[in-house]
């Protein structure tokens, strides 16, 4: 609830507005050519409701608290795992980045799947259904397919199959803007390295103590290659002109904190020490960008749409 009746609240709220606004003046075929069309669509059925853009942005969040609740629910200790999600993926991503955010949502759904035995083709469907509210989503199906447990070679031929299948249906007509747009502006992000950061430190973690963080061999394989995909991006960063394209990328290795940090605290001795030392990490997380962050201003004072709790 929080998370859909916000008002006012992102750093991107003004572009989501105009793009509901449209969406109530526009055909459906004019809406669905000018973003990512899963969104589209969605919110064009919501407008021709009549309701106000909380009712788009409440069933985006339903779709992520579905993706989440079932990606933590697979974890040892759920209760920590939403700890952990709390200060930046439910609060800046979710309430800011609506659309990577319901991406995102569908992604940790089809890894929640693969933890409870799917197969890499019912997850390809997973990124697929990402991909049409966020066409950056297609990223995380390579880590997936080459982790797979069948023979590598067979591993890279499906791997690559794949990646051109889905970047010929979702990316090639949004590479060129995406380049345009992010790369030769040298469009940047502020705290970009702090985020990649955020994923570097579970990446090391796993890399460092895999065996005594006690994940199956399905699971390691997958984030063992989320966390080498994690490794690369501080030289992205260093290497690319624009850290925006780096900074929204890593958001889709996100759920490796949630599936790595909870587990730390198998490496203490009292395990209920190791559970406090990881509330008190995100704790930290949470005051370090509520009080620092640049963009802070854009979620504080959090705001509910008016008139919608009387």
């Amino acid at each position: 609830m929080a998370i859909g009746l916000r008002y006012e609240v992102g750093a991107d709220w003004r572009t989501y507005k105009f793009l509901y606004s449209y969406a109530g003046l526009a055909d459906l075929g004019r809406v669905l050519a000018i973003g990512d069309p899963g969104y589209q669509l969605v919110s064009w059925c919501v407008r021709q409701t009549g309701a106000e853009i909380w009712a788009l942005n409440l069933i985006c969040a339903l779709i992520f608290t579905w993706g989440l609740y079932r990606f933590v629910r697979a974890q040892p200790d759920p209760w920590l795992a939403f700890v952990v999600a709390m200060p930046y993926l439910i609060v800046v991503v979710a309430m800011g980045y609506t659309r990577q955010a319901v991406a995102i949502g569908i992604l940790m759904g089809g890894l929640a799947a693969l933890k409870r035995g799917a197969s890499i083709a019912r997850f390809a469907l997973y990124v697929a259904a990402a991909a049409l509210f966020h066409k950056t989503a297609v990223v995380v199906l390579p880590l997936v397919i080459f982790a797979g447990q069948r023979n590598k070679f067979l591993n890279a031929l499906a791997g690559i199959a794949s990646c051109y299948l889905f970047y010929d249906l979702f990316l090639a007509d949004s590479v060129e803007g995406f380049v345009r747009n992010y790369i030769e502006s040298e469009y940047s992000s502020q705290g970009a390295a702090i985020r990649v950061t955020m994923n570097l430190v579970p990446a090391v973690i796993f890399l460092l103590f895999r065996r005594r963080l006690r994940f199956d061999e399905g699971e390691a394989g997958v984030w063992q290659y989320f966390s080498l995909a994690s490794l690369l991006m501080p030289v992205l960063l260093i290497v690319l002109a624009s850290s925006t394209a780096v900074d929204r990328l890593s958001l889709y290795l996100i759920p490796l904190q949630i599936a790595v940090l909870p587990r730390v605290s198998f490496l203490f001795k009292n395990h209920q020490a190791g559970r406090a030392v990881i509330v008190f990490y995100a704790m930290a997380v949470m005051f370090t960008w509520l009080n620092f962050a640049a963009h802070a201003q854009y979620w504080v004072p959090y705001k509910i749409y008016p008139g919608l709790l009387g």
